[in-house]
C-alpha cells in the first residue's frame, strides 16, 4: 500500500499555511501542548484565523429558519445545527477548503500524532452551530463514527464566533475527567478562539451552562470533524453521543422531584409500598 509521505519538518508545514493561519509558537511546541493536555489531548489556540475572515463568515449565518437548520431539543440539548453544507457562502466555502486541505491536515497530523485524517466535506453534525438563550449540550463523548461513511471520528475542530463575550452570559465548554464525574478545564467561547480535541469514548466535553445573554443573542461556533479509515482487523461498535453519569443523575433528580411534587400523596405512598416491597 502506498502512504502519502510526510513533509520533511514542521516548520515546512508551518510556512505552507503562513498565509491562511497565525500559530502562537512553533508546530513542535503546540504538538507537545497538546499531546500532555489534561484531562484529554486538546489544544486552545487564539486568533489562529483572520478577524476580518470570522467577520464576513458570522455575516454569513443563515437566519433561524427551518429550511437552514436543524432544531435539537430534547433533555440533554438545545442547539441549532447546519442543516447542509450546501448552505455555506461564499467566505464558509472558502474556510472549509482550509480546514479541508492537505495542508492543514498534515499540520493536524503533526500537531496530534493522527496521520491519514481525512474530512468530511459534507458537514454532518458540524458548521455552524447556534446555542439560543436558555440553550446548552450537557456533558457527553462524541458519536465515535460518521452517519453513513463508517470511518472512525477522531478529532474536532471548532472556532468560536462570539464578539465581546462575557463569562455571565454562560455557555462556556468544559472538559471533565475521564468518569464523566467532575468539571477539570473551563473554556470561554471567545470570538477568534480555536479548541481542537481528541474524540474517544472517555473524552468527556460540553456546553452545560444554559445561554443568559442580555440581548436574547445566541452562541455562535463554527466546528469540523476529521477521522480516519478503521484499521484491518479492528472492530468498533457505533454509538451516539454518550453522556455523562452526572447528567444522567440530575435527569433522575428533576424528574423524581416534579413525580414527587405533583403525584396525589395516596398514589404516591402506594408507589412506596410497592417499591419497598420489590427490594426483598
Amino acid at each position: 500500500m502506498i502512504q502519502a509521505e510526510k513533509p520533511t519538518t514542521s516548520a515546512g508545514i508551518a510556512s505552507m499555511l503562513a498565509d491562511c493561519i497565525t500559530l502562537t509558537d512553533s508546530v513542535e511546541h503546540l504538538a507537545a501542548i497538546y499531546r500532555t493536555a489534561l484531562p484529554f489531548r486538546h489544544i486552545v489556540i487564539d486568533n489562529m484565523f483572520s478577524n476580518a475572515l470570522l467577520d464576513n463568515l458570522i455575516g454569513e449565518i443563515p437566519p433561524l429558519e427551518a429550511e437552514h437548520w436543524v432544531h435539537h431539543d430534547d433533555h440533554h440539548t438545545e442547539k441549532y445545527g447546519l442543516r447542509s453544507a450546501l448552505e455555506l457562502r461564499e467566505t464558509g466555502r472558502h474556510l472549509l477548503a482550509l480546514l479541508h486541505s492537505a495542508a492543514f491536515l498534515y499540520f493536524l497530523s503533526e500537531l496530534t500524532g493522527i496521520w491519514q485524517l481525512l474530512p468530511d466535506p459534507y458537514l454532518q453534525g458540524a458548521g455552524y452551530s447556534l446555542l439560543p438563550e436558555g440553550a446548552k449540550f450537557d456533558v457527553h463523548c462524541d458519536r465515535n463514527t460518521a452517519y453513513e461513511t463508517g470511518l472512525v471520528r477522531r478529532l474536532s475542530l471548532i472556532i468560536y464566533l462570539n464578539k465581546r463575550w462575557r463569562h455571565e452570559y454562560g455557555g462556556q465548554f468544559e472538559l471533565w475527567n475521564s468518569d464523566g464525574t467532575h468539571c477539570e478545564i473551563v473554556i470561554e467561547p471567545l470570538f477568534n478562539r480555536t479548541v481542537i480535541f481528541e474524540i474517544a469514548d472517555h473524552n468527556y466535553h460540553g456546553v452545560p451552562a444554559p445561554i443568559s445573554t442580555p440581548d436574547g443573542r445566541s452562541r455562535a461556533s463554527f466546528q469540523v470533524y476529521y477521522h480516519t479509515a478503521l484499521p484491518p482487523g479492528q472492530n468498533i461498535s457505533p454509538h451516539t453521543s454518550l453522556y455523562a453519569p452526572a447528567m444522567y443523575q440530575r435527569k433522575k433528580s428533576l424528574l423524581h422531584r416534579a413525580a414527587k411534587d405533583l403525584m396525589p400523596p395516596v398514589l404516591l405512598r402506594a408507589l412506596k409500598g410497592i417499591r419497598l416491597r420489590n427490594m426483598y
